[in-house]
């Protein structure tokens, strides 16, 4: 099942990181063991203590919503943050990142969805963050892309639509600020119930959890 769903993402040059959160090691291990590298923890402290108990191969993802006194846990080893909404984080990251020597992929999170979410930028905010002197004096983040999550519905519709958004808003900020930028590349967005819809939409990353590990109990 996992091998054929990452044949299948492969042939469409899209990402899967297999959300992990909540599942012990020995369960991502069994994971691992069929060729998957890439896992997505929502809590940092959750990621610091796998981290330390997994392979070391192991390609680690923040996707939940990170506080700024967290980052530290986690600078030295995550591989891509993807939940940045602020300019005050990415200076956290920044800080830690320079501090263990590292430049640390950061996806811009957006609120996309319908439902109501203390979490995410809105275009104008993107614009204001990327516009900031202070954004420009950041040598230890690299933007990479962009992050969001649809409404957790069953109208399919929608949820393209707010997809589809969060490509427009991919395409707008690459022509505006990372024109010719090879970096700036990513479209995480589809989960388990939505994935397909979102790589016909664009998405070059999706998050994966109950589909990789099955529902939980």
């Amino acid at each position: 099942m996992l091998t054929e769903l990452l044949r299948e993402l492969a042939a469409q040059n899209v990402t899967l990181v297999a959300v992990s959160k909540t599942h012990p090691p020995e369960r991502i291990l069994e994971i691992y063991r069929q060729g998957q590298r890439i896992f997505g923890e929502n809590r940092a402290q959750e990621m610091l203590e796998k981290h330390a108990a997994l392979p070391a191969d192991i390609e680690w993802h923040l996707i939940g919503h990170l506080q700024t006194n967290k980052v530290k846990y986690i600078a030295p080893f995550v591989r891509m943050i993807h939940s940045v909404d602020s300019l005050k984080l990415l200076q956290e990251i920044d800080k830690q990142a320079l501090k263990n020597n590292r430049v640390i992929d950061c996806l811009l999170q957006f609120h996309i969805a319908q439902e109501e979410t203390k979490f995410g930028l809105d275009e104008a905010e993107a614009r204001e963050l990327l516009s900031d002197d202070n954004f420009k004096q950041l040598k230890n983040i690299r933007i990479c892309g962009v992050m969001g999550m649809a409404t957790f519905t069953d109208d399919v519709t929608q949820v393209r639509s707010e997809f589809r958004r969060l490509k427009t808003i991919f395409d707008k900020l690459k022509k505006e600020f990372f024109p010719g930028d090879p970096n700036f590349r990513e479209i995480s967005m589809g989960m388990s119930g939505d994935w397909r819809i979102a790589v016909e939409e664009g998405s070059t990353m999706v998050r994966m959890g109950s589909l990789i590990f099955g529902e939980r109990g």
